[in-house]
């Protein structure tokens, strides 16, 4: 026999049971908005700009990415962490380096890993890498407030007894300057140069070593992901990774056969300071450089043109690109929030590649030189092997350079 509650008139025992859990974590936006929500990963507090990504699979990549160093990242999937987490689905190389992500929004809560190659739990996988994780909001009015408002500042906060002190947290999100202007480049680059040797994984073998390279890539780390790396190595180059802040003259003593600009975070002005006077030396030699993402963007400027901040920016693995030198249309993953002003761009550079979602720009080559770069990853391969064929022309530019026949592009 059960007793009333005299007061709710609900059976004794049971009203906590009913009652919605206590939040645990909050994202308060710069506009004071409190979102509230259930906290995993990582306890305390970050701060970060919000944007949303629209992929399907691969978050571990994702967070993994040190291209979104200063960013929260809101999943538009629901199901995240249903895999959990593995030691190989990691993009970063500067494991000595801070998880540059600021945190992670979800839908729904994460379940127990349901994969053969699963290794921990989604949630212990964050608390690891010091990661801030909520569950439990509309992930999709988020994302139609970034779509109608630009990305947001926000803290995003995990206290596992639920409790916030909202007023400070608010002054916090309000007090952040953005990614405008912000270099972050130094927080994920490494501090020295080392070979890279690991080629790509294989069904049965897993990742191979490149032990006869026929040459040599200098990669300037901005923020370098693997499997970028991984696919130099596998069309039969020596990788020397170097920081984001090498000079030039210490590149060209290294004698390389070409120069790779890899991704990586923030506001490419404001790592072209340093970074754009020794892309200028580089081209100048007439040695192949290639530039992705981060390095596309910078070797725009190092051109003579300009970037922009953009309205809510391109994250996803679903991005139609279409290659104006081939007339193919190609499905990409990006992570960008700035972009290379086209209008801005010098008669010396022509634009190779264009996004089929708005327009911008997603690629540009020198018409008289061996240089190149594309705004996407071609390295992510959502196609899955539609841009591919970037590294080999990449590699037919060294080979022209030696004389020897070119390889197809796939």
């Amino acid at each position: 026999m059960t007793t009333q509650d005299p007061v709710e008139g609900t059976p004794s025992g049971q009203a906590d049971a009913w009652a919605e859990p206590k939040p645990t974590a909050l994202v308060v936006l710069a506009d004071g908005t409190v979102l509230e929500g259930m906290g995993l990963g990582a306890t305390g507090h970050a701060v970060g700009e919000v944007c949303f990504n629209t992929a399907m699979t691969g978050y571990q990549e994702i967070l993994t990415d040190p291209s979104y160093a200063g960013q929260i990242i809101t999943f538009t999937f629901p199901h995240i962490g249903n895999v959990g987490a593995n030691d190989e689905d990691i993009e970063t190389i500067n494991m000595a380096a801070a998880s540059g992500v600021r945190g992670c929004i979800l839908r729904t809560p994460v379940t127990e890993p349901s994969n053969w190659r699963a290794a921990r739990n989604f949630g212990e996988w964050l608390k690891v890498r010091g990661i801030i994780g909520l569950a439990g909001i509309d992930t999709r009015a988020l994302t139609a407030l970034i779509r109608e408002s630009r990305m947001p500042n926000a803290v995003i906060a995990h206290s596992a007894d639920g409790t916030f002190d909202i007023e400070a947290l608010k002054v916090q999100a309000a007090g952040w300057p953005g990614l405008e202007g912000m270099d972050l480049v130094p927080t994920v680059t490494g501090a020295q140069s080392h070979v890279w040797d690991e080629t790509p994984w294989e069904w049965g073998t897993g990742y191979g070593r490149q032990e006869a390279p026929g040459y040599h890539v200098v990669a300037i780390d901005y923020g370098a992901k693997r499997n970028i790396l991984r696919q130099l190595a596998g069309l039969g180059c020596k990788v020397t990774v170097v920081p984001a802040t090498t000079d030039a003259e210490r590149i060209l003593e290294m004698k390389p056969d070409g120069v790779f600009l890899s991704n990586g975070p923030g506001d490419p002005a404001a790592t072209g300071d340093y970074a754009v006077p020794v892309i200028r030396k580089l081209i100048d030699t007439g040695l192949p450089v290639f530039g992705i993402c981060l390095g596309h963007q910078m070797l725009g400027l190092a051109l003579g043109g300009s970037t922009l901040k953009m309205h809510q920016g391109h994250h996803g693995a679903n991005h139609p690109v279409k290659d104006h030198t081939t007339g193919k249309v190609e499905i990409t993953s990006m992570n960008h929030g700035f972009a290379v002003d086209r209008d801005s761009l010098p008669d010396t550079v022509e634009e190779t590649h264009i996004s089929l979602f708005d327009g911008s720009n997603c690629g540009i080559r020198v018409k008289d030189k061996p240089v190149f770069s594309v705004q996407y990853h071609p390295e992510a391969s959502p196609g899955p092997m539609d841009s591919h064929y970037l590294f080999t022309r990449f590699i037919n530019l060294i080979r022209e350079t030696k004389d020897e026949p070119a390889l197809a592009e796939h």
